[in-house]
This record gives C-alpha cells, structure tokens and sequence, in this order.
C-alpha cells in the first residue's frame, strides 16, 4: 500500500507557519485533554490540533474499518495494536481530508468547530500507556567517551559492546510528557577518597539527549522477530531525556546497572512521528567494527537522517543550545535493537517503548550529555548570559528538539522541556 500522505507536492488548507515541525505530509498522533475537558486521540497541522475522534463521528473515516470508540480513548495503545495497514489508511485518510484541494470539512464550518483546536485550546497527554520500557546503549561515541573517562582508553568498550545492541529494562511509571517538572532526585552517593555512602541530594542531574521508538503487538512467547521485519512493528518515535544522577549512578551500578540513578524521570516529546513519515529521511547507519551474528545482520538503510538539539535555559534568562546531534550516529539501529530484544523469545506489546540510548556525535559539540560535555565537570559549559554548568542545577529546564529536512519538506518533533525543581519537600 503507498504511503500517499507524504507526497512533498500536497498542500493543506489548514494555515501553517513557515518551517513548521508539522506540515501536512508529517501527520503526527497524540492524546490531548479538549477545551470541553473531553481526553481525545489527535494529530497536528501547523498549530493546529485535530480531534480525530470527532472526525471519525462525524464520518470522515467510513470507508475505514475502525471500531466506533478507536479514536475516543486516552492512549493510542489499541490504534497502535490494530497494525502497520491501519495506521497508513488512516494517515493517507487524513492527508486527502486536509488537502487543499479538497472541500468536503474546508467548508463545512460546524464541523471544523467541532474537530479543529488551537494549541492553547488543549493540554497534552502522555500518548501512550507504557507497559514495559527498555533502553539501550547504541552509541558507539557516547559508549567511548564514557569508558575512556571511567576505566582507560584502551578500554573503553566492554567486549560485548561490538556484537550486542546492550540494553536493560526499565520502569515505566515515571516517564512523563513535555512540560510535566521533574523533582532533583536523592539517593546514596559515594565522595571521593571515602570509603562510607552519605544519603542526599543528587549532585550531578545530567540529561541524556535519546529518542524512543513505540511497537505494537508483535510477537508471541518465544517467538523471535526477525530483522528484517522490525520495522513492521514499529509505530513511530518521540524525543526522549533519560534523566540521570550521575553520582547515584556512579555508586550503584555494578553489578547489575542503573536503578535509583534512572528512575525518577524520564520526560517524552507529546507527538508520536510515524515510521511512515520519516521514510524519505532514512540513510545508511555506521559501518560494523566487527561481523555481526546473522540474526543482527540488515540489508537496506536503517538509520533516520533526524537532526537533535539540546538547550538548558536557566529560570528567567534565555536557552544556550549545548548540543547538536543527529539520530543517524547510531551504531545499533533501531530493527537491530528489536531483533535482538526478542530472539530469547521476549513478547513486545502495543505501547511498549524502547529508548535509543544517548545519543553522541564525533565532535565535542554534539556529545548528548553533561557528563560529556563538561567531561566529569572538568570543561564547565559557557551559558549565553553569562554563567556556565557543569551539570543540570535546580530550575534549569532543558530543552531538546529534532527534526529532518529534504527537498523542501520539514519533519519535526516539536520539543521536549522540562524543568528541574529542588529536592521535593512536604
């Protein structure tokens, strides 16, 4: 089936800004809560946010076969477990809806009322119930520059790092939309030259520049999922900042991994981007170091052209962009991280979301955390009015942003802005 809906020659009725992250061919889904306090499944022109569960009442998906309450439910969960099929139809239903050309809701204006918000009209929901969440460690800068810091140069990858797309199991109860604010975490830490843990405050809050891909239902225990048919079960993806404590980290780690270090936030970008929609964006990923085991083996352009950028503005001043990224650095992609997270036979449901991992550049300028940029604190990052941060201090928000270009057609994600508060307190 073609995916008509990103035809970069289709124009919309709708009014859109210049360079805007959605113009019609991107077609985004997300959950908002409507100005009549009704929780809606929508997408996005422009700034302007479509209820699709009206539209869908209202007959605008009839040749389409949806159930009646598809639409009218506070998370994509069931959308999504419906399938690759039904997510193009709808898109493409969507693209010929809002096609200039096209005047069937243009100029019905009770029903334009009914379906079309503006932006401070709703409030943004989590788009998806998350039942399990897992996050790799795919970049191989991110990777080095992390290893050279804590154990030697010559060894900064562990042996496994080559052959593995190495990745642990989250939790998925606090990952949370844009604009929600995220408490500084406490923990035990470990001061250097002691021997004793001190309980407080983290120290050390950094971001962790990644982006997150959403699957549907895809396979059954112990089936695996082989590789080249990934992509199928992936809806699409969002911004992602894996807040870490870094000095939490530092002390519980070994042996099994991050735990209270991770788990107080991780904060998502609203709009799920389909894996339709960045089609013309796909290139080719980093060449392997080292033969990968068959079942890892891909052919075809895995990796997403998707530009990143961080921002930290301090309360009341302007944003400094500390970072500049871009998603195609990823050694591990995103239908090798699938394939490996199910060939022990590891079911993977709707809603299911799987973060990338920070994601690192070459250059010093597009590392994709603090703890890099800084490198431990060492290079304090200069900040537009004056100022500088080694880390992530209280009511700092940072701000990350992505988006691909090509031949004209901007594809973007909006952004994802957390603030920092202090230690929370009764």
């Amino acid at each position: 089936m073609p995916i008509t809906a990103n035809n970069p020659n289709r124009k919309t009725w709708i009014k859109t800004p210049m360079n805007t992250d959605f113009p019609i061919q991107n077609i985004p889904f997300g959950v908002f809560l409507t100005r009549d306090d009704v929780i809606t499944i929508g997408t996005r022109i422009g700034d302007t946010a479509i209820d699709l569960g009206a539209l869908h009442q209202l007959g605008y998906f009839d040749e389409i076969p949806l159930t009646d309450d598809i639409f009218l439910q506070d998370s994509l969960n069931d959308f999504i477990s419906d399938g690759k099929k039904t997510w193009r139809l709808v898109r493409n239903r969507i693209a010929e809806i809002f096609d200039a050309e096209n005047d069937a809701l243009k100029t019905n204006k009770e029903h334009c009322k009914i379906v079309l918000f503006t932006l401070d009209e709703i409030e943004m929901q989590l788009p998806v119930t998350v039942g399990d969440y897992t996050d790799f460690y795919s970049s191989i800068e991110h990777a080095t520059n992390v290893g050279t810091m804590f154990r030697d140069p010559d060894n900064a990858l562990l042996p496994n790092w080559l052959h593995i797309p190495v990745g642990y199991h989250g939790r998925s109860s606090s990952i949370i939309p844009s604009g929600i604010p995220v408490h500084r975490p406490q923990g035990q830490k470990l001061i250097n030259g002691t021997e004793k843990p001190i309980f407080g405050p983290s120290r050390l809050v950094d971001f962790e520049l990644e982006m997150a891909f959403i699957t549907t239902d895809a396979n059954h225990l112990g089936e695996p999922i082989p590789i080249e048919e990934a992509e199928d079960y992936i809806f699409g993806l969002v911004l992602f900042n894996d807040w870490s404590a870094r000095d939490i980290q530092k002390w519980e780690y070994v042996p099994l991994g991050p735990f209270l270090a991770k788990n107080f936030a991780s904060s998502i970008s609203p709009w799920i981007v389909t894996l339709d929609a960045l089609e013309p964006y796909r290139v080719a990923g980093p060449k392997p170091l080292k033969e990968q085991l068959p079942y890892l083996q891909y052919k075809g352009n895995k990796s997403f052209d998707i530009n990143l950028e961080v921002a930290i503005q301090p309360e009341k001043a302007k944003e400094t962009i500390v970072s500049k990224s871009n998603f195609k650095h990823m050694y591990w992609n995103m239908s090798q991280q699938l394939a490996h997270h199910t060939i022990n036979g590891c079911p993977v449901n709707s809603g299911d979301m799987m973060g990338s991992g920070t994601i690192s550049g070459p250059t010093p300028d597009s590392y994709g955390s603090m703890l890099e940029l800084s490198w431990r604190g060492e290079k304090p990052v200069q900040l537009k009015e004056g100022g500088s941060r080694k880390f992530i201090e209280d009511n700092d928000t940072v701000i990350m942003r992505g988006h691909c270009e090509k031949d004209g057609v901007r594809i973007g994600f909006g952004e994802v802005s957390t603030k920092l508060l202090p230690v929370f307190k009764k």
